[in-house]
């Protein structure tokens, strides 16, 4: 064993013990965050118009401050960008994180000085739970991936601006920089499809034990791979290759075609990342869902999906949330995020410690006919239609069809296959059985003849990255809605 991975047992074990500490006790431990987060913006001209001097306990906080979304958010982070000082956060922050918008465009996320080593140590944290758990460090000394955006940034009034990915491409350790790829050089290239090649070009002979990245762009290199090397699985060209790290995207529709591009399973770590912070990460292979942290510059709060568009509905914290639910995520941060829908939702799978699941978008549902169907269900539908039927699939998504041609309205499945079925109508049927069984809004509307059973509509092969392309999101930090309540991707992948 190497010194590398002797010291990573250790400071493993170190970590383990710190985060049982904090996990264990989740109020105490987010009230600290909350009270710690209110004194340090209060002078800030966000602090001062929402009455932060006055400001007590949470329902004060509740009170004072309404929960908003980017739009609401904008006027205040319009004179960040401009330069301003001690808007939602003491001082200026130290970077934005560029990353797609629904309504408005681009989107800009600050990252603080004290926000952003938070994304670091958790990526790190991830790595070391599992170290701690399964004692494997056999990849320690293998070289890794970090299928990322581009580490080039631009700077305005001292603020520098980027992908969330490339900014976290500053941060990687030193202990890490000569096992990491790949090169800078490659990491810069901005065209997607133009870096997966070099990718392929500089990895392909290299000892790759630890590959990283949002599932469908790590599947785009998969297959780059196969076909550079003649055909061969990603296990004979990394035989090392043991350890695989996503998030982004539920890795479960993903999964069977990973294992047999691989050759084998592998172990895998998920991590819930985004600009507006780092939220979770699997800390256990034996148990579901990732870790929520709760001690990391966030205050959490709750509000069911089902009452989420009512006009008053009812915000819990972490104390009385329950296992199950489906819950909007409401963060406040140390970037000057307040009271901010981040647009996904959760459940959780453990309490003491709590674990959540990513169970969707608020934004990204269907509910056409009252139904509000949401990615978990979908994604869950389509790992039991996949299973039973011993196929794979590369990509998928699903619409609502409310004006056909003829017949009931449908739910329209658009799947990539990668090996169809013998039968299309037993994988509908399969879908559509489990579908009803999740959602009873749903097996409402099929028992009384409103909709007919789900339809499957055949993609074309790299259909998705085709569409991805058109769209001008072919990377990867951009990924497929899993479901959406218009016709929009659905026509163009028509």
């Amino acid at each position: 064993m190497s010194i590398k991975a002797v010291a990573a047992k250790l400071f493993a074990s170190k970590i383990y013990h710190q985060t049982q500490n904090w996990a264990q006790k989740p109020v105490e431990t987010q009230h600290k965050i909350f009270n710690k987060l209110i004194k340090n913006a209060k002078e800030t001209s966000f602090g001062k118009d929402h009455h932060f001097g006055n400001i007590k306990t949470i329902e004060d906080f509740q009170k004072n401050v309404p929960v908003r979304d980017y739009e609401d958010l904008k006027p205040y982070i319009e004179k960040v960008i401009k330069g301003e000082e001690d808007i939602l956060w003491k001082g200026k922050p130290m970077y934005f994180a560029k990353t797609s918008g629904t309504t408005s465009g681009a989107k800009f996320i600050p990252l603080t000085k004290e926000s952003m080593p938070f994304h670091i140590e958790a990526s790190r944290n991830a790595i070391l739970h599992y170290v701690y758990e399964t004692g494997n460090t056999d990849f320690i000394d293998g070289k890794m991936i970090f299928l990322q955006g581009s580490p080039i940034l631009t700077e305005k009034y001292g603020i520098k601006f980027g992908r969330l990915s490339g900014i976290a491409a500053h941060f990687v350790p030193r202990y890490l920089q000569r096992n990491r790829m790949p090169s800078w050089e490659t990491n810069c290239i901005e065209d997607w499809e133009t870096k997966v090649d070099a990718i392929v070009d500089e990895t392909i002979k290299e000892d790759m034990s630890v590959i990283s990245g949002i599932p469908s762009w790590v599947q785009m290199y998969f297959e780059r791979l196969h076909q550079k090397s003649g055909g061969k699985k990603i296990g004979e060209i990394f035989q090392n290759f043991n350890l695989f790290i996503y998030g982004g995207v539920n890795f479960e529709p993903y999964r069977a075609k990973f294992e047999n591009m691989i050759g084998r399973k592998v172990d895998s770590i998920e991590l819930f990342p985004a600009s507006e912070g780092f939220f979770a990460y699997q800390d256990s292979q034996k148990e579901k869902g990732m870790l929520l942290l709760l001690n990391s510059g966030i205050f959490y709060e709750f509000i069911k999906a089902d009452e989420f568009f009512e006009e008053n509905p009812k915000v819990l914290t972490i104390g009385e949330v329950e296992i199950g639910v489906n819950y909007v995520l409401i963060v406040s941060t140390n970037a000057g995020l307040w009271r901010y829908n981040i647009g996904d939702t959760v459940q959780f799978t453990s309490l003491f410690p709590h674990r959540v699941i990513v169970s969707g978008r608020i934004k990204h549902y269907i509910s056409a006919f009252g139904e509000h169907v949401i990615a978990n269900e979908v994604e869950n539908a389509m790992k039991e239609a996949v299973a039973s039927t011993n196929i794979v699939i590369n990509e998928f998504t699903v619409a609502p069809q409310i004006n056909p041609s003829n017949g009931l309205p449908y739910h329209e499945w658009f799947v990539e296959f990668e090996n169809e079925p013998e039968s299309m109508e037993v994988f509908a049927e399969t879908i559509d059985n489990s579908m009803r069984k999740q959602n009873i809004y749903y097996d409402d509307l099929i028992t009384g003849n409103v909709l007919r059973k789900v339809v499957v509509t055949k993609v074309s092969k790299n259909g998705f990255q085709d569409y991805m392309k058109s769209q001008g999101k072919l990377g990867g930090q951009n990924k497929i809605p899993r479901l959406s309540n218009d016709r929009k991707i659905a026509d163009n992948l028509r």
